[in-house]
C-alpha cells in the first residue's frame, strides 16, 4: 500500500485560520458508509443525526502553551573563522522549545529549533531571565531532554519562594524539595508559553487561542495539539445531547507533536507512529463496555479517541469473543491504516485532514480509501473549511 494512494489537491484558501465565532456552526459532511452516499449537514444537528443509546467518547485532554520563546544564554563562545582563532561568536541566538512530554516536575523532553546547534549543557533563557533551560541530552529531529529551572526575579513566578529554594546566582537549587519545582515550573510556563498552533496556521499565535484551541471539555493538561474533532462543541450542544438520551463518556490522550509530522516512507506499512500517553478511568471503561455488552452504538469524537479506544480493546484480548476495553494508564503507538479491523468504534466525527497523513489513512480504513477520497473532492467543490480550525464529518 503506497502513500501516494492517499493524496487530494487543496487550494491553501480552503485552510482555517480563526475559529468561527460560533464554534458550533461548522458544515459537517456526513457519510453514510452503507448506502455509499454523503450530504451536507451542520454541527448543530449532531444531536438529531445520533441514537438514543449512543455512547459519545471525548478527549478530554488539555492544551498547554507549549512553546517557548527565548535565547540562548551566551555562556560559551566558538571560533567562527580558522584564520583568526581570536575572533569568537557569542552563542546568544534567538531559539524555539517546543515541551513534548514531561519526565518529571523539572525534566521535559522538547524540540528546539534551530536544533543542530544546541548542544548539551547549553542552557536556553527565556522570558526576563525568569526560566532557564539546562540542555541534558540529545536525540534526532531537534529532540532534547531538558530540566527547567526557574530564576529568582521580579515578576516572576518564584519571586514569592524562600531564598533557601534559590543558589547564590538566583536559580532554583537542584536539591529543591520535591513537589516544589514543578508547580512553579507550569505557572512560567503558562505566562511565557505560546499556544502550538499546527504549522498550517500562517500567523502568530493570539490571546483568543487559548480559549479557541481548546474544547469546552478539556480537563487533563498535557498536550501540544488540540483533538480538533471537540472544537465543535458547546455546553449547549452537548446539553441537547444528553436530552436526547445520548451518553458521554472522557478518555485522556495527550496529542504529540507526531500529529503534524509527514510521513516519510513511501510503503504506508513501514510507518512507525510516535508513542502518546493515554489513560481510560474506571467509571470510562466500564461506560464503553457496558455499550457494548448492550449492542449500543460507540461514536468516537476524533482520531485520537479512536486508536486509545482500539488500543484499549486489543489490551483486553483475551480468550473470550466479547469486545471489551481496558482502563489504566499507558502510551499507544498504534497505527490505524486500511486493512485494520475495528473493534469499538462503530461511528465518526472527525475534521478534515491533511493529505498523504496518517489520520486521513486512519479514516480511510473506517469509511474506505475511495469513497473518503470522493467526499474530499466534494468537501472541497463545496468549499469546506480544513484542518484544525476547520469543518468536520461524521462517518455512520
Amino acid at each position: 500500500m503506497y502513500l501516494s494512494d492517499f493524496d487530494y489537491e487543496l487550494p491553501p484558501e480552503l485552510i482555517a485560520q480563526q475559529q468561527l465565532s460560533d464554534r458550533s456552526a461548522s458544515r459537517m459532511l456526513v457519510f453514510n458508509r452503507a448506502a455509499q452516499r454523503f450530504e451536507d449537514r451542520r454541527f448543530g444537528e449532531l444531536p438529531e443525526l445520533l441514537h438514543s443509546g449512543d455512547l459519545l467518547v471525548l478527549n478530554n485532554t488539555r492544551v498547554f502553551p507549549a512553546r517557548l520563546l527565548g535565547r540562548r544564554r551566551g555562556t560559551r563562545a566558538q571560533p567562527i573563522g580558522k584564520g583568526n582563532p581570536a575572533a569568537h561568536e557569542y552563542l546568544t541566538g534567538e531559539v524555539e522549545l517546543l515541551l513534548t512530554r514531561r519526565e518529571s516536575a523539572d525534566v521535559w523532553q522538547g524540540l528546539v529549533h534551530p536544533g543542530r546547534k544546541i548542544r548539551t549543557g547549553e542552557v536556553l533563557v527565556f522570558g526576563d531571565d525568569e526560566l532557564e533551560a539546562e540542555v541534558l541530552d540529545r536525540g534526532e529531529r531537534g529532540l532534547r531532554r531538558v530540566r527547567l529551572i526557574p530564576r529568582r526575579g521580579v515578576g516572576s513566578a518564584g519571586a514569592d519562594l524562600p531564598a533557601s529554594f534559590f543558589d547564590s546566582t538566583g536559580i532554583a537549587s537542584r536539591s529543591a524539595p520535591a513537589g516544589t519545582v514543578g508547580p512553579d515550573v507550569d505557572r512560567l510556563i503558562d505566562r511565557l508559553g505560546h499556544v502550538p498552533l499546527p504549522p498550517y496556521i500562517h500567523r502568530a499565535d493570539q490571546p483568543q487561542d487559548r480559549q479557541t484551541y481548546q474544547t469546552v471539555y478539556a480537563k487533563v493538561r498535557g498536550a501540544v495539539a488540540a483533538p480538533t474533532a471537540g472544537l465543535h462543541f458547546t455546553p449547549q450542544i452537548l446539553s441537547h445531547l444528553s436530552a436526547r438520551g445520548i451518553e458521554t463518556a472522557e478518555i485522556t490522550l495527550h496529542v504529540g507533536p507526531g500529529t503534524f509530522r509527514p510521513v516519510q516512507v513511501e510503503r504506508v506499512e513501514d510507518h512507525h507512529m510516535e508513542p502518546e500517553t493515554f489513560e481510560i478511568s474506571e467509571e470510562a471503561a466500564e461506560r464503553i463496555n457496558r455499550a457494548l455488552s448492550d449492542g449500543r452504538r460507540v461514536v468516537a469524537v476524533g482520531t485520537t479517541c479512536v486508536r486509545t479506544l482500539e488500543h484499549a480493546a486489543r489490551a483486553a484480548a483475551g480468550p473470550s469473543d466479547r469486545t471489551r476495553v481496558q482502563p489504566g494508564r499507558g502510551e499507544t503507538d498504534l497505527f490505524i491504516y486500511p486493512g485494520f479491523e475495528f473493534r469499538v468504534v462503530g461511528a465518526l466525527l472527525t475534521n478534515f485532514h491533511l493529505p498523504r497523513s496518517t489520520l486521513l489513512l486512519l479514516v480511510s480504513a473506517f469509511a474506505g480509501r475511495e469513497f473518503v477520497l470522493r467526499a474530499y473532492r466534494h468537501a472541497v467543490d463545496e468549499g469546506y473549511r480544513f484542518y484544525s480550525y476547520g469543518d468536520c464529518m461524521l462517518v455512520l
